[in-house]
Formats: C-alpha cells, structure tokens, sequence
C-alpha cells in the first residue's frame, strides 16, 4: 500500500548519482562539490513536490521557486563537471541540461501536468548523466 505521507521524488537519479559521488570521492573538493550537487538535488526536489502540488491544485504559487532551484541545481553541476569540460567536451550534455531546464519552465508556465512530469525525466537524466560522467572523469584523474 502507498503511504500517503511520502513526497513524490523528480530527481530520484541526480540524487543517487551526487550521492554516490559525494561518499566514493576521496578528493575533499570534489566531495564537496558533489555534496553541493546533492544539497541542491534535494532543494529542487523539494521545489518540485510544491509546484506539482500547485499544478494539480490549479494554484501558481512555488512555480518561480522551482525555476530558481532548477537553475541553482545546473549551476552546482557545471560546477562539479568542471567549466573547462562544461563548455568544452561537455558541451552536448550542457545543452541536454538547458533543453530540459527550459521545458520544465515552459511546463510551469502552461500550467501542463503530464508535460511537466515528462520534462523532469528528461532533465533528471541529463544532470544525473553529467554527474555520473564527471565522478568518472575525476575518478580517473585522481588514480
């Protein structure tokens, strides 16, 4: 049986990923970035539980909050893939990011449900990719 008390998850890959780099880094700022990553995951959320219970309420409130945390979440994960990769070798993953960053907003602003949910796989993927691709890139850096 479901409980009733539990928030619906939207980030449920970034959150596992920024947690599996935050407890396997043994470089202290890496796991600091990716520890940031995971606050952030947690934050947006959290974000994302209020704007779809506003969606599904028909209310508008918590919706610029979300956008806000989405923004603050890809910023803390360009962060830990490194601006160098991000805006060079990463820079397919980075539009990967955006794209699905702005669907999620255009979502909220159409107030469209089923899109909004389509549009946090899409960006859940895309920043849990970056994470894990990073985790392993600087794995290999520091071996």
């Amino acid at each position: 049986m479901p409980n009733p008390a539990r928030e619906p998850t939207f980030l449920p890959l970034t959150m596992a990923a920024a947690g599996s780099a935050a407890d396997g880094s043994s470089d202290p700022l890496a796991r600091d970035s990716a520890q940031v990553v995971q606050d952030r995951a947690r934050t947006a959320n959290a974000a994302a539980a209020d704007c779809w219970t506003s969606l599904v309420a028909g209310c508008t409130s918590g919706r610029q909050t979300l956008i806000n945390e989405l923004h603050d979440l890809s910023l803390a994960t360009s962060q830990y893939a490194g601006t160098r990769w991000w805006l060079s070798h990463g820079s397919v993953h980075r539009r990967r990011v955006v794209a699905a960053e702005g669907r999620i907003d255009d979502a909220v602003r159409d107030g469209d449900g089923a899109e909004f949910a389509e549009a946090f796989v899409g960006y859940d993927q895309a920043v849990a990719t970056v994470v894990a691709h990073a985790q392993s890139r600087l794995g290999s850096l520091a071996q």
